[in-house]
């Protein structure tokens, strides 16, 4: 029954970090946001080929080839199009 408890524990203290583990992009509301054709738009003449393009969090995400053709995952502020982080 401890096992249980402390495993439930666990799970919810992990939860939270979780949800943190993307980036915070802006704080404007999505009124002042860059539409996603502008978006898409942007990040193309950047040399990105988007595979996935979604809104998380606050943020514009793309997963896809950067222009190197290596695997990209890139968080963009969505008022200014700036990245704002990157992975893999």
């Amino acid at each position: 029954m401890k096992l249980k408890l402390i495993a439930a524990i666990a799970i919810a203290s992990a939860t939270p970090a979780l949800a943190l583990a993307s980036p915070s992009c802006t704080g404007e509301p999505k009124s002042k946001w860059m539409s996603e054709v502008a978006m898409k738009a942007k990040i193309d003449a950047m040399g990105y080929k988007v595979k996935t393009f979604e809104v998380t969090g606050n943020c514009y995400e793309i997963y896809g080839k950067d222009k190197d053709g290596d695997r990209a995952e890139v968080y963009f502020n969505p008022v200014s199009g700036a990245i704002v982080q990157k992975g893999d």
